[in-house]
């Protein structure tokens, strides 16, 4: 079950709360009894590390021979 962030604005308060994907976007009440809280925009993480040589070989590199990644102009599609 996913894993949503909130932040209560009446006493700043940041909790998690696991909901069903239909529920992402109910009211969700601060463990202090708080009803006006925000949802916030998380991110997810994929596992791995970031370098720079990873950076470094993005797609511009992908023209000069080396992998290309998923999606169009990483996957050579566009010719």
């Amino acid at each position: 079950m996913p894993r949503y962030e909130y932040r209560c604005r009446s006493c700043g308060d940041t909790f998690e709360l696991s909901r069903p994907m239909a529920e992402s976007a109910d009211p969700a009440m601060c463990p202090e009894g708080h009803e006006d809280t925000v949802k916030l925009l998380s991110t997810v993480a994929v596992g791995g590390s970031a370098s720079s040589s990873a950076a470094a070989s993005g797609p511009a590199s992908a023209s000069r021979g080396g992998a290309g990644g998923g999606g169009c102009c990483g996957g050579g599609c566009c010719g």
